[in-house]
């Protein structure tokens, strides 16, 4: 069961860094980074949704098994952080236009 948990960790952590591929880079530009290393994030941006569906679908597995398992009482903190993080990556993506408008009206 830790495999499927260190799994689902690492598919919501990369898939929030995914997620903020495209926000990260403004928000640090509007901190006075410089910006010619942007383009580095167009490639990761391309491959976000595949990320954040991998992410969701191991997070699926991990509860399938817990649930299978019968431990989802004992690994329930560790399932709903990685939702939750998964969750923040959805909304992030799903509202990366928004957020963008928004931290370039502020520069």
């Amino acid at each position: 069961m830790k495999t499927f948990l260190k799994m689902s960790y690492a598919g919501s952590f990369t898939s929030l860094g995914v997620a903020t591929c495209c926000v990260l880079p403004i928000a640090l530009m509007l901190a006075g980074l410089g910006g010619s290393w942007l383009a580095v994030f167009g490639k990761i941006a391309a491959a976000s949704y595949f990320v954040l569906v991998a992410s969701s679908v191991l997070l699926v597995l991990a509860w399938g098994v817990a649930v299978h398992r019968g431990s989802v009482a004992r690994l329930k903190t560790h399932l709903l952080l990685s939702a939750i993080v998964t969750a923040l990556a959805w909304a992030i993506v799903l509202n990366e236009t928004a957020i963008n408008d928004h931290l370039i009206n502020l520069m």
